[in-house]
């Protein structure tokens, strides 16, 4: 059956007017997918990394920097809706701090960075068929911002979920929206080729890409960073931050015994039975990023190469077709992960960055954090942290996991957190204005309650 499911997806792409190339990729993983191919990455086929250049280290000329950056573009993925948060939009468009938005907040950066440096610095997000158009809506707003010759973004493709019982197209007439799914972000290389964005880019004399999460603003532009990665000659380049207990989830990369190249293993892709290696700070000390860096003539000759389909690992992702109903059938999104190419490219390298530049916000908690005084915008139009060490946020998530439930439950804004150590709220606690924590404080589950304004809980 899987045979005639190939044939119906292909027809499914093609009549949707997916590019030829989105087609052969996504064929290259079924067939995969067919054999049965798990994407597992067993702990005795690598061994940790452990030595890598830390960027404090490194000595980078200021007009060497300059220059580089110059030369260089920032790539945003912008495919995500926030649903983990309840959200039905893009991510990006959620307040952060001040009334601004990451994507407000990413503009400002850019921006900052092009006046400082003199440089172009162009602006490209990968939009998913369901954030492009709020988006779009949202940079209208910045009329100066693109770049002559150059879009603001460029599309991700898009692929059928299959049935997990045959590998066929699901159907869906509820909602045939929920027929198709992104297929990771290991796209944004095929839909940065099958764009012509990639050939544009380097006819227009960009050499360089540094790419990141939109939920990310700690990925700013950097100018050192562009010098180093120019004078390191690498066809590709990893962020890595040193892990602690609190990072057991990240992806992290590794040495693969079979021939020394270095690869990215996720948490989809390690066995249960081996998590204790996976989450093991002292074991794998650096965590992925998922901030990148490319020579962008070093892709093309590969992409040319290979015939576009760089053949990253398969990512097995099984939900249900409607995620709200969990009766409904069980189907197979085929996936790869962006940072997954770094064993496409010898030669490929890292870089140990300081934990400013991870500033991701994948929960509720995060947004508390970002939200607070524990954090400011800085002249740079980074987010920088104003105390030694964030404080670990913990908020039950029957009540303020959604967007709309949290926002509810802190109608004055965040807490003052500067002075705490931990904050874990069991229950529905509704915090009222100029509520300060000091210390490590738990908020028992009592039923609805509310901090009044003014409280200091220590």
């Amino acid at each position: 059956m899987s045979a005639e499911g190939l044939r119906l997806a292909q027809t499914k792409m093609s009549q949707a007017g997916v590019p030829q190339a989105a087609i052969d990729v996504f064929s290259h993983y079924y067939a995969q997918l067919e054999e049965g191919a798990t994407g597992l990455i067993s702990e005795d086929s690598i061994t940790p990394l452990t030595e890598v250049d830390h960027l404090d280290d490194t000595e980078v000329d200021p007009e060497a920097a300059r220059q580089a950056l110059s030369q260089t573009v920032l790539i945003k993925l912008n495919g995500g809706l926030g649903t983990s948060m309840g959200m039905d939009r893009a991510k990006s468009l959620l307040t952060v701090r001040d009334g601004k938005t990451f994507l407000d907040l990413i503009v400002d950066q850019v921006r900052r960075a092009r006046a400082q440096h003199q440089v172009r610095l162009p602006l490209l997000l990968m939009n998913s068929f369901r954030t492009v158009d709020d988006t779009r809506a949202a940079l209208a707003a910045h009329e100066d911002l693109a770049v002559d010759g150059l879009p603001l973004d460029f599309l991700q493709n898009l692929e059928p979920r299959l049935r997990a019982d045959d590998l066929t197209p699901v159907e869906w007439p509820d909602d045939p929206s929920l027929e198709w799914c992104p297929p990771g972000h290991g796209d944004v290389y095929t839909a940065l080729e099958a764009s012509g964005i990639l050939t544009t880019l380097l006819e227009q004399g960009y050499r360089y890409a540094a790419v990141s999460n939109s939920d990310n603003l700690g990925a700013a532009p950097d100018a050192t960073l562009a010098g180093w990665f120019a004078a390191s000659g690498a066809p590709y380049a990893a962020e890595l931050c040193r892990r602690t207990a609190a990072d057991r989830k990240g992806g992290h990369l590794a040495v693969r015994v079979s021939d020394g190249q270095l690869i990215l293993r996720d948490t989809a892709q390690t066995a249960p039975e081996e998590m204790h290696h996976f989450t093991d700070e002292h074991r794998h000390p650096y965590f992925h990023t998922n901030n990148l860096w490319w020579d962008l003539e070093q892709l093309a000759a590969t992409l040319a190469e290979r015939d576009a389909v760089l053949g990253l690992p398969l990512i097995r992702n099984t939900k249900n077709v409607d995620p709200a109903d969990p009766s409904s059938p069980e189907v197979i999104q085929i996936e790869s992960a962006m940072g997954a190419a770094i064993e496409v490219f010898p030669g490929a390298t890292a870089v140990v960055v300081g934990r400013e530049r991870f500033l991701p916000v994948k929960t509720t908690n995060d947004l508390l954090l970002l939200r607070s005084d524990v954090y400011e915008v800085g002249e740079q139009g980074t987010v920088d942290r104003t105390v030694e060490r964030a404080p670990l946020v913990d908020l039950d998530s029957s009540y303020y996991k959604r967007i709309r439930d949290f926002e509810a439950r802190f109608p004055a804004g965040a807490p003052s957190l500067r002075e705490a150590t931990a904050l874990t709220v069991h229950g529905d606690w509704t915090f009222g204005a100029d509520v300060v924590v000091r210390g490590e404080v738990t908020l028992e589950d009592r039923g609805p309650q509310t901090v009044p304004d003014g409280t200091v809980l220590s």
